[in-house]
């Protein structure tokens, strides 16, 4: 139970994600062959429309992985905007550094190594967007790190909120349970928080985006 949506409307919405970019078309043929997440491709494009609307100066991402998204992200900020981006995989950091060296984007990309649960409360900058998409086990501790660290009217922005599916499924495979457990609790706090306005939109594994007030 993979896609979110019927396949012929899945079909139909991709012919619209063209990339002529050579460095995303190689890291998502590299993640896909090497079987390492990244964000989905419409929620990547989503990601970046949503930067381009917020306007950060300062944007914080909670598992970088091979910096897919910390380039597509640094691509669409200003001058002088940055991205800071945690990491706890050695070998994906090294990735991540190789893959922001190609793009050019080091001045705009901060990476960080080490586990989010721990770096997060040494932070001292605030930011206009925080992106989560780490591990699933740590969902409601980054979650609870990360709205003090969001400005007001700053933006949260939470990938796999449909758990390919399993989170709305009244079937759902042994190996799948506890991880479905923790999503469908955490879409339970998410929604129901008193300081954000919040909203979970079926966008590639389903995204939650929260607007603090």
């Amino acid at each position: 139970m993979d896609n979110i949506l019927y396949t012929s409307q899945k079909k139909y919405l991709e012919k619209f994600l063209r990339n002529d970019d050579p460095l995303i078309t190689e890291m998502e043929i590299f993640a896909n062959k090497n079987k390492i997440p990244i964000l989905k491709k419409d929620s990547a494009k989503f990601l970046e429309v949503i930067t381009l609307i917020q306007k950060p100066k300062f944007v914080l991402e909670l598992g970088t992985a091979i910096a897919y998204s910390s380039i597509r992200i640094a691509r669409n900020l200003g001058k002088k905007s940055l991205v800071y981006t945690i990491e706890k995989s050695k070998d994906n950091i090294a990735l991540a550094k190789e893959n922001i060296k190609k793009s050019k984007l080091e001045n705009k990309i901060k990476l960080i190594f080490g586990n989010a649960v721990e770096v997060m409360p040494k932070l001292d900058q605030k930011f206009d967007l925080i992106f989560l998409d780490a591990d699933k086990l740590d969902y409601k501790k980054l979650f609870d790190l990360s709205l003090p660290l969001l400005r007001k009217r700053g933006v949260i922005f939470v990938d796999n909120l449909l758990w390919h599916g399993f989170a709305a499924s009244s079937n759902v495979p042994k190996q799948q349970k506890t991880s479905t457990k923790i999503i469908r609790e955490f879409n339970e706090m998410f929604t129901s928080q008193q300081n954000l306005k919040t909203t979970i939109l079926p966008i590639g594994d389903g995204i939650g985006l929260g607007i603090k007030i």
